[in-house]
């Protein structure tokens, strides 16, 4: 059984415990870091059974992958490939062309919201393209287009 589920079970028997000593629930909520309606649907899950196994987490089917297929290795892999060299007519990836290309490959669909969530969730960040120059532009009179005695600037000799 995994921490977290135990954990959360544990807060629950915590709460019932002491609303059962007779803590107001606005107190139970501070003690144990608990919203006041959980607590309350602690209690009522305690009640209708009165055995503590009541309040622990039950299976929960939860939604299916659409494609079970793409798995986090083959996001990672294809992730870390030249999409130029794939036949794309661009040198990096975007969200949406790369959820484009999981499913024709894996005969499936991903959406671009879908992969977003899971790259993030694996720690895979890129940058933009960059569509302005990195170098800075050099300051003074030649990037005006005049002369430096028009400029204000001053000549000072060298002695």
């Amino acid at each position: 059984m995994e921490s977290r589920p135990v954990a959360r079970t544990f807060r629950g028997l915590q709460a019932v415990l002491l609303v059962a000593r007779g803590r107001s629930v606005s107190e139970v909520a501070r003690v144990t870091d608990l919203k006041p309606w959980a607590i309350y649907a602690w209690v009522r899950r305690y009640l209708s059974e009165h055995r503590p196994e009541a309040l622990a987490d039950r299976p929960r089917s939860g939604r299916p992958r659409v494609v079970p297929g793409i798995t986090d290795a083959r996001i990672v892999r294809q992730f870390r490939r030249d999409p130029l060299r794939l036949g794309y007519n661009t040198t990096g990836w975007t969200v949406a062309l790369l959820a484009a290309h999981l499913s024709r490959t894996h005969n499936g669909r991903i959406t671009p919201d879908t992969l977003r969530r899971r790259m993030r969730a694996l720690g895979l960040r890129w940058k933009r393209p960059r569509y302005v120059y990195a170098d800075k532009d050099t300051p003074g009179p030649e990037k005006r287009g005049s002369s430096a005695g028009s400029s204000g600037y001053r000549a000072t000799p060298s002695c």
